[in-house]
């Protein structure tokens, strides 16, 4: 068992700088858990604090059961990989791998075949004689790694362990520690300011603002019923379209919303739900996501004409910047196979277009908390 948990943790700097807030959180055993969030929202604090090269100010942190709080980082049967690689630029790959076998007085034989084992896995054999000088960003981040791995830890930590490579190498490495938590089947505590790192490597995501948790949830469950504004702005990429309408309901009793004069019903299970709890007709923040908005040929009562503002080729997809007759800036995204040459073509700054969207993607939140009126509070 490697399961670590988070009691009433909080730390505070200085005796008034409340860095992370009454921090609860249970991970299990071989689970792949990811802190994300903004610069500053205490993850990495949280992170050191695991490791033991924070103090703790208040609550206790177990590993495997047994509370941590004033145990030495050596003591804790953790393995760390640091944003900066930590490398000893004097030693070779071999010898900044071993580091800390022969501190434990390992006998050589079983050095060399951790080492060389650890290697063959990262693919870094190659370069065992090399001094990190002499790697490229990612060759050192394989051997950081490389350096925890054969240290046969309880728990795996990772702060930022990709921030400093290019966007190639940071997809390529992504995969490979997908891999490599297969092979390891260790319990992994993962930090990341990168959300795409977090929805591609997580089993659950610990989603953090100003030292508070907004949302522990899986990938699909942050992205599909974020609990609040900051989650739902924060998880995905272009970010969520934010709207401030009314809600009410129709002559039909379904719910509709009103966005920019245009009136869309809303449909499937959240009009169910929205009737189940009887939600009052009145301002609500709507949500729309880029990708779950249309472009549609003709005007109409369901529509929103805007006016395009910025056309950005990605590729397999077009982002396109509207805005409405009030300013308001609308995110679209467009497949490019759905888009003929022409059409492509004619997608110029100022060309009048109209948007919809479907009744079964809209997010509500409340004006005044911010909270998903669909999510129960605990």
């Amino acid at each position: 068992m490697a399961s670590v948990k988070l009691t009433n943790v909080k730390k505070i700097y200085d005796k008034k700088v409340v860095a992370v807030h009454d921090f609860n959180l249970e991970i299990k055993d071989k689970e792949f858990v990811v802190f994300v969030g903004p610069s500053g929202c205490g993850k990495s604090t949280t992170l050191r604090m695991i490791a033991g090269l924070e103090d703790i100010s208040e609550g206790t942190i177990e590993i495997d059961g047994e509370v941590v709080n004033d145990l030495q980082p050596k003591d804790r049967n953790i393995a760390m990989v640091f944003q900066n690689y930590a490398l000893y630029p004097h030693m070779t790959v071999y010898d900044n791998i071993a580091f800390s076998l022969r501190l434990q007085k390992l006998p050589e034989d079983v050095i060399y075949n951790k080492v060389t084992n650890a290697a063959e896995i990262l693919g870094i054999t190659d370069y065992l004689m090399r001094k990190p000088r002499a790697l490229s960003g990612g060759q050192r981040q394989r051997v950081a790694i490389g350096r925890a791995m054969v240290r046969d830890s309880k728990v795996f930590l990772m702060d930022e362990p990709l921030s400093n490579l290019d966007a190639k190498l940071r997809n390529q490495m992504r995969a490979e520690i997908i891999l490599l938590r297969q092979k390891l089947d260790t319990t992994f505590v993962y930090v990341t300011h990168d959300q795409t790192e977090a929805m591609t490597l997580g089993d659950r995501i610990v989603i953090m603002k100003d030292g508070y948790i907004m949302q522990v949830g899986t990938p699909t469950q942050v992205f599909e019923m974020p609990e609040n504004l900051f989650v739902a702005e924060f998880i995905g990429a272009p970010k969520m379209n934010i709207m401030r309408t009314n809600l009410r309901r129709n002559m039909n009793g379904n719910y509709c919303v009103t966005p920019f004069g245009s009136e869309i019903e809303v449909t499937g299970f959240k009009n169910e739900e929205l009737k189940a709890l009887n939600a009052r007709d009145g301002e609500i923040i709507l949500g729309v996501r880029p990708e779950h908005i249309t472009l549609t040929e003709n005007g109409g009562p369901n529509t929103i004409p805007v006016t395009l503002e910025v056309n950005e080729m990605m590729g397999s997809e077009l982002h396109l910047h509207v805005y409405t007759e009030d300013g308001t800036r609308i995110i679209v995204r467009v497949p490019t196979v759905d888009l003929d040459p022409e059409k492509r073509c004619s997608l110029v700054s100022g060309k009048k277009l109209n948007i919809t969207f479907t009744g079964k993607v809209m997010h509500f939140f409340d004006p005044k908390t911010e909270r998903n009126i669909l999510v129960k509070e605990d």
